[in-house]
């Protein structure tokens, strides 16, 4: 018995010592992990059940003038189920049909095939609600999960592609304004901490930074404007043929860019697939020169006014066809003997113009080149814009002066051709062409961007002489497909043939352009139409893109006329013979026939007030223009040579805000 108790002592201090041990063992292992390895462990864990998440910033949405949507980020839900983790596809294709409102039984044949499969994902559908989502995250099963996507939308299509551009796949901008303003459209990313259980089922969402979403941007784009000048674009292209082409639609008075088209176009919603469809990107009109050819001319008129005693009555010798300059001889596509300056643009008469350019020089020609702000970017926020190219004065060469007086050894861009045109348009100044009205950051009110100050080019009276010139193009010379029906229009055609590098030679290809601007008196509107490698001259195929355009457009913004229309027939003339009656301003006519010098001249019934109209009959062009400045009284030169006709006649009153239109015929 002693022995035994003996035993069960010496047992039991045994046990003692081992539960001694083994809580010293635990309480070591404790402070080990309580205070020595605390926070590595706490780390390791915060990672295990936490874990750090970007918060998309929703891209900035770009809109038109008028506040029509041309660009947009939105939500786009979309629901997946692990089919691996479905036990019961029917009670999976309960729910889901259930809460996406769709048919359970092709629903339940789809999970139980990916579960046969053992597929690892499967998406049940795209598209879903914010409703539909929330309820399908309230079941918190493994198997089932919403993706949320922000995809950049065009929801006009194609239209103004080349001036949007469009993003990659990870939301950064190509192309467009959508790489030229990234940053700014882009916004600030947020972040957020998501909570998970040990299954990785998510729990809690802590935002630790909210995205700051990305600036709205409201363009000077008109979407009316826009769309009339792509279709018109595309129309001449499909129907006479070229390769490209582009359009600008242009404010002369602050620079505003209410279209800017360029052909052909493409999806900006759509990736780029291959090298062709990378072409289809590049901007036509802001990124592409080109030779501009007899466009140029005005350029080169409007130094000779300037700088030389010429005035558009001027006879110009044009030497019955050609002119050897210096041994090269250059070639008029009619031989002209003798033109009045006005006559030269007219006509297009390159021999004429060279002419003129002899007088101005090569040192003033070169200086007016640049004034008109040829050889520099015109700074619009688009991607890859072109300088265009202008030699310096000391790489010209003996014949240099007649190329550029004809728009040749010289390139430029549409955006270019159309700020120059402007300067003629709104007096004189140089404005800056500008894309931008206006931005909007998150939560403020939209800032309007600031417009350049102009720059004086040319005299106001420079510029009037040369619209008064420029509407003669359209009246009796190489632009006359550009008459509008109801409104004044002056411009300039350009048919440069293209140089082929391979050959060294020029094609018989042109680059087919028409400039211009309307109404003639108050000009609202500057078009300016290209189409590069056109088998026809500018004059038959892009004036007829600028009538459309212009017609158009002046239309939409309520532009009054400045033409009169027919007089309305007498009450008592039989219905048949007055043919059809006069309704509001429609579709202008696409072939209006042209005035006959010597038909007489009417006048509307217009408001009796204002001064005595003088007699012009049978005084030349200077005389009259010195008479009514002398009188200040507004007039409108057609033609040359000497006075045949005017509205109002002599002795009449003319009426508020009209001016004197006279007819000069040789």
């Amino acid at each position: 018995m002693g022995r035994h108790a003996a035993s069960t002592g010496k047992s039991l201090v045994v046990l003692k010592a081992a539960v001694l041990l083994w809580a010293g063992v635990l309480g070591v292992r404790l402070i080990q992990l309580q205070i020595l390895d605390h926070a590595r462990y706490a780390e390791r864990s915060a990672k295990q059940a936490v874990a750090k998440v970007t918060l998309a910033a929703r891209r900035g949405s770009i809109y038109d003038r008028n506040g029509n949507l041309l660009a947009l980020t939105a939500p786009v839900r979309a629901v997946y189920v692990n089919p691996r983790m479905i036990s019961q596809p029917a009670v999976a294709a309960e729910i889901l049909a259930r809460v996406l409102e769709l048919d359970r039984t092709p629903l339940e044949s789809r999970l139980a095939a990916a579960v046969a499969s053992r597929r690892g994902s499967l998406l049940i559908q795209n598209g879903i609600s914010y409703k539909q989502a929330e309820s399908l995250r309230k079941f918190r099963f493994d198997w089932l999960w919403v993706e949320t996507k922000h995809p950049r939308l065009y929801p006009k299509g194609t239209l103004a592609a080349h001036i949007l551009g469009g993003v990659d796949a990870g939301q950064h901008g190509n192309f467009g304004l959508e790489q030229a303003l990234d940053e700014e459209l882009a916004g600030v990313p947020g972040l957020a901490e998501v909570i998970r259980d040990a299954a990785g089922r998510f729990i809690e969402q802590n935002v630790k930074q909210p995205p700051l979403d990305g600036t709205d941007i409201t363009l000077t784009i008109d979407e009316r404007i826009q769309q009339i000048a792509e279709e018109g674009l595309a129309r001449a292209v499909a129907s006479r043929g070229g390769a490209t082409g582009s359009a600008i639609v242009l404010d002369p008075e602050n620079g505003d860019i209410l279209a800017l088209a360029s052909y052909p176009t493409y999806d900006p919603g759509q990736p780029v697939r291959s090298p062709k469809e990378l072409e289809l990107r590049m901007n036509q009109a802001v990124s592409v020169p080109f030779e501009p050819g007899s466009v140029f001319k005005v350029v080169t008129m409007a130094a000779a006014l300037e700088t030389t005693s010429l005035r558009p009555e001027t006879v110009i010798p044009c030497g019955n066809g050609s002119i050897n300059l210096y041994g090269r001889i250059i070639r008029d596509h009619h031989p002209y003997g003798l033109l009045s300056m006005a006559d030269v643009l007219a006509n297009s008469s390159n021999v004429g113009t060279i002419q003129i350019a002899l007088k101005v020089g090569a040192r003033n020609l070169n200086e007016y080149v640049r004034r008109f702000g040829f050889g520099r970017k015109t700074g619009l926020p688009l991607p890859a814009e072109s300088p265009g190219r202008v030699w310096d004065l000391k790489a010209w060469g003996k014949t240099s002066i007649g190329s550029v007086a004809i728009g040749h050894e010289i390139s430029t861009t549409t955006v270019q051709l159309a700020q120059a045109m402007a300067v003629f348009a709104n007096g004189g100044r140089l404005v800056r062409p500008r894309l931008i009205l206006s931005k909007r950051r998150p939560g403020q009110e939209a800032v309007p961007e600031p417009v350049a100050p102009p720059v004086r080019v040319i005299q106001p009276e420079t510029a009037i002489t040369m619209r008064q010139m420029m509407e003669g193009v359209v009246l009796h010379g190489t632009g006359t497909q550009a008459k509008l029906a109801g409104y004044s229009a002056g411009g300039k055609t350009g048919s440069a043939q293209v140089w082929d590098p391979e050959c060294r030679c020029y094609r018989h290809f042109y680059n087919s352009s028409f400039a211009g601007f309307a109404p003639v008196t108050r000009p609202a509107l500057v078009v300016v139409v290209t189409i590069n490698r056109a088998p026809v001259f500018g004059g038959v195929l892009a004036a007829p893109v600028f009538r459309d355009i212009t017609s158009n457009a002046l239309r939409l913004m309520s532009v009054h006329r400045d033409l009169p229309d027919a007089p309305p027939p007498r009450e008592d003339t039989p219905a048949a013979a007055r043919g059809p009656a006069i309704a509001a301003p429609g579709p202008p006519d696409p072939f209006p026939p042209l005035p006959d010098p010597g038909a007489p001249l009417r006048a509307a019934s217009l408001e009796v007030w204002g001064p005595t109209v003088p007699d012009f009959h049978g005084k030349t062009v200077r005389n009259v223009l010195e008479e009514s400045a002398a009188l200040g009284l507004p007039v409108e030169v057609l033609g040359s040579g000497v006075a045949r006709a005017q509205v109002p006649p002599p002795g009449e009153i003319l009426p508020r805000g009209q001016r004197i239109r006279v007819q000069f015929t040789r």
